[in-house]
């Protein structure tokens, strides 16, 4: 695909005129000065509501919208698509005013029930300081993505107090572990709900060690869910929008990193808060996270090891979420309970009303 928008960037430009006279990119809103206290919880997913698709990190293509159409009506439910979900811009999915555009458009619109990110990608850091956390209190609604859509969990997290859902995007492979879970958590309020790790993930480990559940130190944890991609939180870190995980259970995962960026990105985690603050640590599956090429290195659990180990909170990896099919969704600043005897995830209160 060309790094120009398919309308062309004249196109792009005239589209940009249209936008909200609210957005001003010379002129960006100020965060609340104190994170929000008080979890919002939005409104279930029906059978039949209309669920708006959006790309509010990377671009992405006709043939991934074709297919996230495609998983999101075989679930039950109809798409708006964003009015500038096709925009290109370099690796972007639009300008920024054009993604928050679509964004805030979203949460306006009082016939969309949930907002579903086509994919992650990047760019969803340089929306943050234009968010409408006042818009976004006011109609809460499901927010579902993994990746670089940790940006917006963690900054709506802490200034909307809106609680959002780490979970697949749009464009996903779905899996039945994955559709169960996360329609469980998005659909069907429960006081209690059990989320044991996939059994094809624990299959895959037989030949793929990234797919095996280890435990760094057992036991069981209950706090708020608190993190996702770990170069997202990581870079966060001494913002405004930080992931303020003490008490809580930190949840991180990362694709495609070696390791020494890996240990540079929990290092600075635990400079920033403190990974001993956490009430437990949950790594998720790490997909080609291993050492590259011919030069010294510490394997992937080696690294891990280094910051895991001096815990005395429950400590694990290779749990079910990351960049991979089999994925639960976790609605992030809801209480929950790490098992790690048992291998699962116990969500402890309903994450929708």
């Amino acid at each position: 695909m060309s790094n120009i928008s398919r309308r062309g960037f004249g196109k792009l430009a005239a589209a940009s005129l249209l936008l909200p006279a609210s957005f001003s990119s010379a002129k960006p809103r100020r965060a609340p000065t104190s994170p929000m206290k008080h979890l919002i919880k939005p409104p279930r997913l029906k059978k039949g509501d209309l669920v708006g698709l959006i790309a509010p990190g990377g671009y992405t293509s006709d043939a991934s919208i074709q297919k996230a159409v495609k998983n999101i009506e075989a679930l039950g439910f109809r798409v708006k698509p964003g009015n500038y979900l096709r925009e290109v811009w370099g690796n972007y999915g639009g300008t920024v005013a054009a993604r928050i555009a679509d964004l805030h458009g979203m949460f306006r619109d009082p016939d969309v029930k949930a907002i579903w990110a086509i994919r992650g990608g990047s760019g969803c850091i340089s929306l943050l300081k234009h968010l409408d956390f006042e818009l976004i209190r006011k109609h809460p609604k499901i927010l579902l993505g993994y990746s670089d859509i940790t940006a917006l969990h963690l900054a709506i997290h802490r200034h909307a107090g809106v609680v959002t859902f780490h979970g697949p995007v749009a464009s996903s492979t779905p899996s039945e572990y994955s559709n169960e879970h996360m329609l469980a958590v998005l659909s069907d309020p429960r006081a209690s709900y059990t989320i044991p790790m996939a059994q094809e993930n624990a299959r895959r480990a037989l030949l793929e060690p990234q797919y095996a559940v280890r435990t760094v130190h057992g036991g069981s944890a209950t706090g708020p869910l608190m993190g996702g991609n770990l170069s997202l939180v990581a870079a966060l870190a001494g913002t405004p929008y930080a992931a303020d995980f003490k008490d809580s259970l930190l949840f991180i995962e990362e694709v495609n990193e070696e390791p020494y960026r890996i240990d540079r990105w929990m290092t600075q985690l635990d400079l920033a808060v403190g990974l001993d603050k956490a009430a437990g640590v949950m790594i998720g599956i790490c997909e080609n996270c291993g050492p590259q090429g011919n030069g010294s290195s510490l394997t992937l659990d080696e690294t891990l090891d280094v910051h895991l180990q001096p815990l005395q909170a429950p400590a694990v990896t290779g749990y079910s979420f990351g960049h991979i099919r089999n994925q639960f969704t976790m609605p992030v600043g809801v209480r929950a309970t790490l098992d790690t005897e048992r291998q699962t995830l116990t969500l402890l209160e309903p994450a929708v009303s």
